[in-house]
């Protein structure tokens, strides 16, 4: 029941943040300075300006931890899944760099986000993506399918992340490979943080240890995991974005100390591959 408890906390804060994130345009108050800071927090994620200019800004919410798109070194043609797709960012930047030949499906359980990725890709014509609703422990997409699978500071938030990545190992083709950006812990969370819902859904106390992470990973049957990229994570925005956090969160995390709590986290970028003979 608590599993179940935890999803239905991420669905609807989720679910909150996709339905507030329309209102943000033109002249409402305080609306440019979100902007700015989500544009800020992509370009520290190793997101381009020419990324963020392809794009309308309120598909950008700055809700990830790294650029996986990137990372993924896309090719014309290939099919790329997104594990938790959100607003449709990263899904709609894939789009077009597999090209018309390419596709790109964008899972999701909130379907408040769901609607809003339909959305913005209507607005930006983008016809090579679709986006499903469905957990990521549970893809709604068939064996063997896809090349390449993302995803951004999304598998925290799964409640049986090691179900996810044998998920992920079932739909990607022999040969196919997962890039990963996601959050860590370098050491155990004060019980304080721990143990705070509301810490769960900001990304934070359900991430695993950095090594229990790379071990689920090889346990599902991927092949030449390693991590290419570590960096701290920062709370800066937990505690001073509204819109990704909520006073308990930030109530919490200022209480134990920032820095303390900093100390245990870390942005990783995920690399791994199944083998053809899988």
């Amino acid at each position: 029941m608590q599993g179940e408890r935890l999803k239905k906390s991420v669905r609807d804060r989720y679910g909150r943040i996709a339905q507030t994130e329309g209102s943000c345009c033109g002249s409402t108050p305080g609306c440019y300075s979100g902007i700015d800071q989500a544009r800020d927090v992509a370009r520290k994620n190793g997101y381009s300006d020419e990324d963020l200019n392809a794009l309308p800004d309120r598909v950008n919410l700055g809700l990830g931890c790294g650029n996986p798109v990137a990372l993924a070194s896309l090719r014309e043609g290939e099919t790329v899944l997104d594990l938790g797709s959100g607003p449709g960012f990263d899904c709609l930047l894939a789009a077009r760099r597999v090209g018309a030949r390419g596709h790109v499906i964008g899972v999701d359980m909130t379907p408040e986000m769901v609607f809003r990725a339909r959305e913005h890709a209507e607005e930006a014509e983008i016809t090579n993506v679709e986006f499903r609703l469905g957990e990521i422990e549970h893809l709604p997409v068939a064996d063997s399918s896809v090349d390449v699978i993302i995803s951004n500071c999304v598998i925290n938030l799964a409640i049986d992340k090691g179900q996810v990545f044998r998920e992920a190992f079932r739909v990607l083709k022999p040969g196919g490979r997962l890039l990963i950006s996601d959050i860590v812990l370098l050491s155990p969370l004060p019980e304080c943080v721990r143990g705070s819902v509301d810490a769960y859904t900001g990304c934070i106390s359900g991430a695993m240890l950095k090594q229990d992470f790379v071990d689920a990973v090889k346990k599902a049957g991927f092949q030449h995991v390693e991590i290419r990229k570590e960096v701290p994570f920062s709370l800066e925005y937990v505690i001073s974005d509204p819109s990704t956090s909520s006073p308990v969160t930030r109530r919490i995390l200022t209480e134990d100390g920032i820095g303390g709590t900093e100390k245990s986290i870390a942005s990783i970028h995920l690399f791994g591959r199944k083998e053809t003979n899988s």
